[in-house]
């Protein structure tokens, strides 16, 4: 349950009549409640090793999302950071589609993907003329979406940016019910909380706390996971894969969270806050709008590892308010995005064409 799956839980909370139509599901791998749902797939389903490589089946996302048969719904709601928003809605329906980010690494970060370093030679040469392929179709399907909700500013910018389209902006949930504080003493350790992915920035980490002796946990899987052990000094501990409780737990034993990269949004700086614990975030993209230096965390502006450590070190001499951090969190209660949610589809149903 990242933060892709938690905004689904709250977009199926406000329609719990509504199938939801997916490319795979692995069984067991979300809330409950939302197991219990009516979910269709598509035929990315039934293809060979997809619940492990699923990431080689990327060139077939497109024609998966246009396979669904969406015949008979009048509103389509799609959760899209990839190919959703390229669903073919049936004449006269309304598609309004959340967009966590237009398709990442086919536009601004490729290079964090497939540039030098980070794919082999071979592979760079393969997957150039496929992602100007992609390029091309994520543009071209935007028409098929009548409104555009972003989640963050950031991603609002991206969306205008590559779509030529306008946004309404709509942060993602907090579970402000279930992280909450613990007892109120000093962090023992640094959090991250991310997927393992080259976007992430991660060993930036890394080198930060190279020799530093300050204890640093990693909470996440994902594709560099065995590059970034191999990098890994010896103040870095990753935990892998946790359930929610631990994961509140870790939230409330740390001193604060650490958000290297560009992100579109920042949900585990507030699900942290909401745990009365700050982030130190770096100050471009979706992540930096959820922190006020000095408030609720600490913003650097250097993509160096020496601009995280001097933050860090910062860390020492700063004392934050939990009342305050747990206040940023409850403004962005799943009940306020719901509302907005809510807020968005009336607005989009009571118009005749779209203006977005």
């Amino acid at each position: 349950m990242r933060g892709g799956e938690k905004v689904l839980l709250s977009l199926a909370r406000l329609f719990p009549d509504a199938p939801i139509f997916t490319l795979l599901h692995v069984p067991g791998s979300v809330a409950p409640e939302l197991e219990a749902r009516d979910i269709r797939t598509s035929f990315v389903q039934r293809l060979p090793g997809v619940t492990t490589r699923y990431r080689h089946y990327l060139p077939l996302f497109p024609a998966a999302a246009e396979s669904f048969d969406l015949g008979g719904f009048d509103l389509v709601l799609s959760s899209s950071h990839c190919v959703a928003k390229g669903v073919r809605p049936a004449p006269g329906a309304r598609h309004l589609c959340y967009c966590h980010t237009p398709m990442r690494y086919v536009w601004d970060r490729y290079d964090d993907y497939f540039g030098p370093g980070r794919a082999s030679p071979l592979v760079r040469l393969a997957i150039r003329p496929v992602a100007a392929w992609l390029r091309a179709w994520d543009a071209r399907t935007a028409s098929r979406v009548h409104r555009f909700a972003a989640n963050s500013a950031w991603v609002a910018g991206r969306i205008r940016r590559y779509y030529g389209r306008e946004s309404v902006v709509i942060p993602p949930p907090v579970d402000t019910a279930f992280f909450t504080p613990g007892a109120d003493r000093p962090g023992a350790f640094d959090l991250v909380v991310s997927a393992l992915a080259p976007y992430k920035r991660l060993e930036l980490v890394l080198d930060a706390y190279s020799f530093t002796g300050r204890p640093l946990r990693i909470v996440g899987t994902g594709p560099e996971e065995a590059r970034l052990r191999a990098l890994a000094p010896p103040e870095v501990t990753f935990l892998g894969r946790v359930d929610d409780e631990e994961l509140r737990e870790q939230y409330r034993g740390c001193r604060a969270v650490l958000m290297p990269g560009v992100e579109d949004a920042g949900i585990v700086p507030l699900e942290a806050m909401a745990c009365g614990r700050p982030a130190v975030v770096f100050g471009e993209g979706g992540g930096a709008e959820t922190v006020e230096h000095g408030s609720t965390g600490l913003v650097f502006h250097e993509p160096t590892a020496a601009a995280l450590r001097a933050a860090v070190t910062t860390l020492e001499s700063t004392r934050f308010d939990r009342l305050a951090l747990r206040a940023r969190a409850e403004a962005l209660r799943h009940e306020v995005f719901e509302e907005r949610v809510r807020a968005f589809v009336d607005d989009a149903l009571g118009h005749g064409d779209p203006e977005c």
